[in-house]
């Protein structure tokens, strides 16, 4: 009995490898690019930003997740142009340089239009393109900067 269960086992472990209870594991790739098809800006930032921001951009105190409302404030602030395209969110969300440029100015005018300063100029692919060339080493004292900055200026990012 033995000889025959075990081969069969055997068998059956190996033709469902892979398999899960929702269907066939698919291998995890590095590179693998959204599978999602988006069909505008709105569906990127769905895609891409809305799981962590939340579909209204507000974010989540207790997540330390910012909220996007008032994105327009470190227009405000030196330094904080570039911050807002170079925060790792962004950096890493797979989107390229022209989505990144396309997603961060739909933010700016749907989610947060009452705190884009005067005179705004929209963002443009070039400018994430050299955005990404120097990351951020470390986030936290670039956005204390940024905090120090606007309490003394008096604008409101917290």
């Amino acid at each position: 009995m033995r000889a025959v269960v075990l081969p069969l086992l055997t068998a059956c472990l190996a033709a469902t490898a892979g398999t899960t209870t929702l269907g066939r594991q698919v291998p995890a790739h590095a590179d693998a690019p959204a599978v999602a098809a988006t069909t505008s800006v709105r569906s990127l930032y769905i895609v891409h930003c809305a799981g962590c921001h939340g579909r209204d951009g507000a974010g989540s105190m207790l997540g330390g997740v910012p909220d996007m409302r008032r994105l327009g404030q470190f227009l405000r602030l030196d330094g904080g142009r570039e911050f807002v395209v170079k925060v790792p969110g962004v950096m890493g969300s797979g989107l390229s340089d022209r989505e990144v440029a396309a997603v961060t100015n739909w933010v700016l005018a749907t989610l947060a239009p009452d705190s884009v300063p005067a005179g705004h100029a929209p963002y443009e692919a070039a400018e994430v393109r050299r955005a990404r060339e120097t990351p951020l080493v470390d986030v936290a004292a670039a956005r204390e900067r940024l905090l120090l900055q606007a309490r003394a200026r008096g604008v409101a990012i917290d």
